[in-house]
């Protein structure tokens, strides 16, 4: 049996729809989670895009199945995580103003989405809107970030997972901020109310960012044309957080680097910047390795319990 739509209302006497778009890869039993706890994130109607990137566990189908405002949309393989993302945001009717873009490991809190709007109309040059994400066991994830530069992203990249309270990371992660509602360098991807506008005069996400980063590069780029990022903390969501990439860590360890090498080249492109991209280039690469081979022990000491 079908279930109806998830939620409906009117906004100031007229229809308001908004679209959530999320990336599917075997989500599992996230997407039922997704899915449920958003009917009580808004009043609004919602109509959901799986843009399927070679899901083989069948989770996406049955919940278009289920769900009437639920569409599947197959993307023909694994074409990464911005790409997938800009071929869902085509179907969009371009007259919605907003879209939200989610991972399908997220779950809503209650009247989430409805602060965000009213976060939007306050903020009209905000570009991205994004909420406080809490992780699993209810400490808050730094989703509101500075833009990496070379070395300070370097000095978090080298120093971050042996010496969390370093300076360069606490920066980057703005941790010392108060969780208030500001504009910020960029916000997490993992949920992001986008202005229509903002997002296509920037051509969405770059689809060279395979998965990592993105987000990032979409914050600055939004920065760079004008729009802002604005964190909204009375927006409660939960992210379970890497599914996908916990599954497979000899794939997904070497994107995230390979994410933050494009990243610093794209803003350091210039002839006599060489030997920094060089020295760049090997020092991610030899993190990527180091960090593969102890997700693997770690993998396999799992398995052996």
């Amino acid at each position: 049996m079908r279930r109806a739509p998830l939620s409906l209302a009117t906004l100031t006497g007229v229809t308001f729809r908004l679209t959530v778009v999320t990336v599917t890869y075997s989500p599992g039993e996230h997407l039922a989670g997704f899915l449920s706890s958003l009917a009580s994130a808004t009043k609004h109607p919602v109509n959901v895009i799986l843009a399927d990137n070679g899901s083989t566990d069948g989770v996406p189908e049955a919940a278009a199945n289920e769900y009437d405002n639920v569409r599947l949309l197959r993307t023909g393989g694994n074409i990464g995580y911005g790409a997938a993302i800009n071929r869902a945001v085509a179907e969009v009717d371009e007259d919605e103003e907003f879209v939200l873009v989610v991972n399908p490991d997220i779950s809503w809190g209650v009247g989430s989405i409805d602060v965000l709007l009213e976060a939007a109309k306050r903020w009209p040059r905000a570009g991205a809107l994004g909420p406080l994400i809490y992780n699993p066991d209810g400490t808050v994830y730094p989703s509101a970030r500075r833009v990496p530069t070379l070395w300070g992203g370097a000095a978090h990249a080298v120093l971050g997972s042996v010496w969390s309270t370093n300076p360069w990371t606490r920066q980057y992660r703005q941790e010392d901020e108060d969780i208030s509602e500001r504009p910020v360098g960029w916000l997490s991807g993992s949920c992001l109310l986008l202005r229509r506008d903002a997002f296509d005069s920037i051509d969405g996400f770059d689809s060279r960012y395979f998965m990592y980063m993105e987000d990032v590069d979409l914050g600055d780029r939004l920065n760079n044309a004008g729009w802002l990022n604005v964190f909204v903390p009375d927006a409660e969501v939960t992210h379970a957080k890497g599914h996908a990439a916990g599954r497979h860590p000899e794939l997904m360890l070497p994107a995230h680097h390979q994410s933050a090498y494009r990243f610093q080249a794209d803003r350091h492109p210039q002839w006599w910047q060489a030997p920094l991209r060089v020295a760049l280039r090997g020092g991610l690469g030899l993190r990527s390795r180091i960090a593969v081979a102890a997700a693997l022990r770690s993998k396999r000491s799992m398995k052996g319990l």
